[in-house]
C-alpha cells in the first residue's frame, strides 16, 4: 500500500533546491568580484604617483648661507622657484607701491609670509619663460625685479607684472618657514 503524501513534503524538497540555487548563485557572484578585483587592482594601482614624483610634492632649503640681497633657485614639481632675502630697500619700493595702479593688484603683504623673503614660481604668465634678475649681473628691468626678454615682461622686487604682456603676476607657490632658516616649498 503506497503511502499518501502529506501535504507540505512535497513543498519542502523544492524550497531545498531554491536554497541551494540562491546559494550557488550567490556564490559565484561573489567570486566573480574578487576575481575582477584582483585582476582590475594592478591597473588601479599603476595610475598612483611614482616615488620619484612623490618625493617632488615637496621641497625643503636651507635659507642660512644666503645673505641679503642674494637670490637661489630651487626646482619644484619641474619648476624653478625664485627665493630672494630682499634688502631694506627692496622691501620699501614693493610696499611703496599704489596697487591701484597694477595689472594683477596685490600687495606685497599678500605675496610674502615673512617681508624679507620673497618665495615663488618663477614662469613668466605670459608664454612660460624663465624671467632673468636671478643671477648678478642679469637684467633685472626697469622696476628691479625681474625681466622677461621674450616678450618685454618686466616684474617688480615683488614679482608682480608692471610693464609687458604678461597678465599676472609670478605665481606663489605653498609654503612655510619650518624656522629662521628652512622654509618648505609644496
Amino acid at each position: 500500500m503506497a503511502e499518501a503524501a502529506t501535504p507540505g513534503h512535497a513543498g519542502d524538497h523544492e524550497d531545498e533546491g531554491e536554497t541551494r540555487r540562491d546559494f550557488l548563485t550567490l556564490t559565484a557572484i561573489a567570486t566573480g568580484v574578487v576575481g575582477t578585483g584582483i585582476a582590475v587592482w594592478p591597473l588601479i594601482n599603476s595610475m598612483n604617483p611614482s616615488a620619484d614624483v612623490l618625493a617632488l610634492a615637496s621641497t625643503e632649503v636651507d635659507l642660512s648661507p644666503v645673505e641679503e640681497g642674494q637670490a637661489v633657485t630651487v626646482i619644484w614639481r619641474g619648476k624653478p622657484v625664485f627665493l630672494r632675502y630682499r634688502t631694506g630697500l627692496e622691501i620699501e619700493e614693493a610696499q611703496g607701491v599704489d596697487v591701484a595702479q597694477l595689472r594683477d593688484p596685490q600687495t606685497d603683504e599678500e605675496r610674502t609670509q615673512k617681508p624679507e623673503w620673497l618665495v615663488m614660481i618663477g614662469v613668466c604668465t605670459h608664454l612660460g619663460c624663465i624671467p632673468k634678475g636671478q643671477r648678478p649681473g642679469e637684467p633685472k628691468g626697469e622696476y628691479g625685479g625681474w625681466f622677461c626678454p621674450c616678450h618685454g615682461s618686466h616684474y617688480d622686487t615683488s614679482g608682480r607684472i608692471r610693464k609687458g604682456p604678461a597678465p599676472e603676476n609670478l605665481w606663489i607657490p605653498p609654503y612655510e618657514f619650518l624656522d629662521d632658516s628652512t622654509v618648505k616649498v609644496g
